[in-house]
């Protein structure tokens, strides 16, 4: 080791802990990055997932819009997030739910279609005007010392308070549109990633909230280059700054006085450090703490697949350039998530899995390699919901997760997914599945929960939660992961936070912050 002594240590080469480590070396700290893996980005990485395949793939995280720009911009990171014009599209028999971020009239048409009227088409316009209000007043508050419950509440107003954080989201939902498909393109937010009922269950309007803040704007963009060149931006900035980065480093312990024990390819090491950070899940923090741990679960089944052309729509008013370049709801409507919640939460794989469809490459083709992009080929990124950790224990169920799946989207197109399917030089179909199982096998996610955790409110519920909601029992040991309070998605919010926690703490000593 070059130093056995740090001003901060960061277990865990995520995107947060890279943001972090960037803000502290700017500040003149010695920072010391520590990843398990061969590679840092954690769920943000971009990976040629099939042999032979020329494609780089958003393996597990594939979407930005929680990404403050000032973080950007602090840091110096060179990344570039493109805007979708098509927000989503629904299928809906032979026409579908067409929302376009352009064409006011179109999308308002394309209401009228599937609903038989205006009414549900001027209620959106209605509720996203609030939801808009929402993101401009709360995502600068996500960079600050944690607000209190009141001081948030006079922020967003009477009647966004009451309809996003103190009554059930599908309750809202329901009173406010009229049409089952229209609710559930509305209610998708409020479940990714989290297995809640959005009539009963406010972690489904945090999870709503955090799906509409990101940013000041809400919009979900494309990182150009995938996945990967966000975090490996990330990266180069803290190099640059001075922080020193090392793979194939796994923590083995970390003790409250800032002591971290990590093993790598030479041996066994102990580092100490002013403060120690953890990229890591309040699960596996507490391990290493010797505490007891709390036990996540995840609800998704992500699938990445290589397709040869894009699938033909049943709605020929619709290309499907236009539709997969936004989201793609696959039966999603109202009734149907309750029905797969239901049956999910009897222990059983839905019979009719909601999912929805993306596709990065028609954004961004650089993820394609030339020749791939001249035969005419795409990235397809699909995000099952309802899918808990629970339903994946027996054998063969991510196989029948699959099947299902596959046999969901089957039912909305106007031809079979597996028809369109990229052949590897195998001869093998493009494409994989990935539950929470094998989340935590392959990332060390407890459960395999995205968010680390239930997601939190973006204010202090108790003095426990801290000035920066990334404080822990111990003083030397802050949170700076998606586990975190205001963590959650690619944010780089929590490394901020954990950062300026560090910076501040300090600041009547002296320290510089940038």
């Amino acid at each position: 080791m070059a130093h056995s002594r740090y001003d901060a240590v960061v277990a865990g080469g995520g995107h947060n802990g890279l943001v972090a480590a960037a803000y502290l070396a700017r500040a003149g700290r010695r920072v010391l990055v520590l990843e398990r893996l061969d590679h840092v980005g954690g769920l943000a990485v971009s990976a040629r997932a099939f042999p032979g395949v020329d494609a780089r793939l958003s393996r597990y995280s594939y979407l930005v819009s929680l990404l403050p720009r000032k973080i950007v911009e602090d840091l110096g990171v060179r990344v570039e997030l493109r805007r979708r014009r098509f927000a989503s599209y629904t299928p809906v028999g032979d026409t579908g739910l067409l929302v376009d971020g352009e064409d006011e009239a179109r999308t308002a048409a394309s209401f009228a279609a599937v609903t038989g009227g205006a009414g549900d088409h001027d209620a959106w316009r209605r509720f996203y005007a609030m939801t808009a209000h929402v993101a401009r007043q709360v995502a600068p508050t996500l960079l600050e010392p944690l607000p209190d419950r009141a001081a948030l509440r006079d922020l967003v107003g009477a009647q966004a308070w009451r309809d996003l954080f103190e009554r059930p989201i599908g309750e809202v939902v329901a009173e406010r549109f009229a049409d089952d498909t229209v609710r559930g393109v509305v209610l998708t937010d409020a479940l990714i990633g989290t297995f809640a009922d959005p009539a009963a269950d406010l972690l489904a309007n945090r999870c709503f909230l955090y799906h509409v803040i990101g940013d000041g704007t809400g919009d979900w963009n494309v990182p150009v280059g995938g996945m990967g060149a966000v975090t490996q931006a990330l990266a180069d900035a803290a190099r640059s700054a001075g922080a020193e980065i090392r793979c194939g480093a796994e923590v083995l312990a970390v003790d409250p006085s800032g002591e971290v024990a990590f093993r790598d390819a030479d041996g066994e090491h102990t580092v100490s450090a002013g403060h120690v950070l953890a990229a890591l899940p309040p699960a596996v923090l507490a391990r290493l703490l010797g505490e007891t741990p709390e036990r996540p679960e995840g609800s998704q089944l992500k699938v990445n697949m290589v397709v040869s052309r894009l699938p033909r729509l049943r709605d020929a008013s619709v290309r499907p350039e236009e539709a997969f370049s936004g989201t793609l709801h696959i039966n999603e409507g109202a009734g149907q998530l309750a029905a797969a919640r239901a049956q999910a939460a009897a222990g059983r794989i839905p019979d009719l899995p909601p999912a929805e469809m993306y596709c990065h490459s028609l954004t961004d083709p650089s993820i394609l390699g030339r020749e791939l992009r001249e035969s005419g080929a795409h990235t397809m990124t699909l995000f099952g919901l309802h899918m808990p950790a629970r339903l994946f224990t027996a054998p063969g169920a991510r196989e029948e997760a699959l099947r299902r799946t596959l046999a969901s989207v089957d039912a909305v197109l106007a031809e079979p997914i597996e028809d369109c399917l990229l052949r590897a030089p195998s001869g093998e179909p493009c494409i994989e599945a990935r539950t929470p199982l094998d989340l935590e096998a392959e990332a060390g996610l407890p459960g395999g929960h995205i968010f680390h955790r239930d997601l939190s409110w973006p204010y202090a519920e108790s003095a426990a939660d801290g000035q920066w909601g990334v404080e822990t029992a111990h003083e030397r040991i802050l949170l700076c992961g998606a586990g975190a309070r205001r963590g959650g998605g690619v944010s780089g919010i929590p490394g901020h936070n954990a950062a300026m926690a560090v910076l501040l703490s300090s600041s009547s000593h002296g320290a510089r912050i940038p």
